[in-house]
């Protein structure tokens, strides 16, 4: 097993801890006890997993031995046989679950949350139309997936398009299934309005967001600026009547976000803050990966968001995830919200390379 090593150090670690919180004198330390019960906390069911494998390891080498007596009984032989297939195949279910488990301790974010943000980029209208597209893809795939989606604010365009849209998933698995979103989105396709039948190439933004609370982020209320506003675009006509749409600007930071799409002042203010605590912290958080970035000479699993992510081709039925080099020639059924095919060939490509990273 290519990450043994790092299971070994595991080991290794729990029995210092345990050492540790066996001595008087760390008990009484409630902050370094506490912190260490955490620590093994963590450890522990992993350690558990790590022991079934290595017995079931033990009992193949024995399986093995037994296997190479050449006067084996040819029905014994077979029982050994049998025993064999059932040892290995528990065995790679053993190893999957110590990877799950890795890989879960290696990403605080599993359980999250998360707020979408979709932009329209290059392109103008058609850019806006493709925003619109995604939109309904992401709702699509929430649903199959039975996660809930909450619109938080929108810019809708005259044509059925959207500037800007921020939604936010929750549900089990919410982040884990939308974390490869982020980035650039490009569509290729021949607009309505193109009467010479020219290709045109737009761009859409994604950035996916892990939600947070007000215990995880602080944000002193005497750095903000909120200004209220009559609410405008496709939101009805109670929108215009009153002051209910709010922008905040946190001062220090320069971060801007308005909510708009709730007729009540109160609930956009709830829900402006909510994107202003997930853009903190994944400021805090490209921050905090940038600095180990330049420690370790390279990001490990941290998605540039900057760079072109994924084109679809209406033209060839396309569908080019670039950072796998996965081509799916079934647009229509991706864009219908079935993602998963896309999700899961990048979720394998994250998992060998962190497991490679862990070895």
């Amino acid at each position: 097993m290519q990450y043994l090593d790092r299971l070994q150090k595991m080991k290794h670690r729990l029995e210092d801890i345990e050492k540790e919180l066996s001595d008087p004198l760390v008990v009484k330390e409630q902050s370094r006890y506490q912190s260490l019960m955490k620590e093994a906390a963590l450890i522990r069911p992993i350690m558990e997993i790590f022991d079934v494998f290595r017995k079931i390891e033990s009992d193949i080498e024995d399986l093995k031995k037994e296997l190479q007596d050449k006067c084996l009984d040819a029905e014994i032989k077979k029982l050994y046989e049998d025993e064999m297939r059932l040892l290995d195949q528990k065995k790679g279910q053993t190893v999957t679950e110590l990877e799950n488990m890795l890989l879960a301790e290696s990403d605080a974010n599993v359980k999250r949350d998360v707020i979408v943000e979709i932009r329209a980029g290059t392109g103008g209208e058609e850019a806006a139309l493709f925003a619109a597209d995604l939109f309904r893809m992401y709702s699509k795939y929430a649903t199959e997936h039975r996660l809930s989606l909450e619109v938080m604010n929108s810019s809708p365009t005259g044509k059925g398009g959207f500037k800007e849209l921020i939604f936010g998933v929750s549900g089990q698995n919410a982040y884990a299934l939308f974390k490869y979103e982020s980035g650039i989105h490009r569509v290729q396709r021949v607009p309505e309005t193109e009467a010479s039948g020219r290709i045109h190439t737009s761009a859409v933004t994604v950035a996916v967001l892990v939600e947070v609370d007000e215990t995880e982020v602080e944000i002193d209320p005497k750095d903000l600026k909120i200004d209220v506003f009559r609410a405008s675009g496709a939101g009805g006509q109670h929108v215009n009547k009153t002051e209910s749409a709010v922008r905040i600007t946190h001062l220090p930071t320069g971060l801007i976000v308005s909510c708009q799409d709730e007729r009540s002042q109160y609930k956009n203010k709830a829900k402006a803050m909510r994107v202003l605590r997930a853009r903190f912290y994944e400021m805090q958080q490209q921050a905090q990966h940038q600095e180990v970035a330049k420690e370790r000479k390279q990001q490990v699993g941290t998605g540039d968001r900057s760079g072109k992510i994924r084109t679809y081709n209406f033209m060839e039925h396309r569908v080019t995830d670039h950072r796998i080099g996965l081509t799916l020639h079934e647009l229509d059924d991706i864009l219908d919200g079935h993602l998963n095919p896309v999700v899961q060939a990048l979720a394998q490509h994250e998992r060998t390379q962190k497991l490679i990273h862990a070895a």
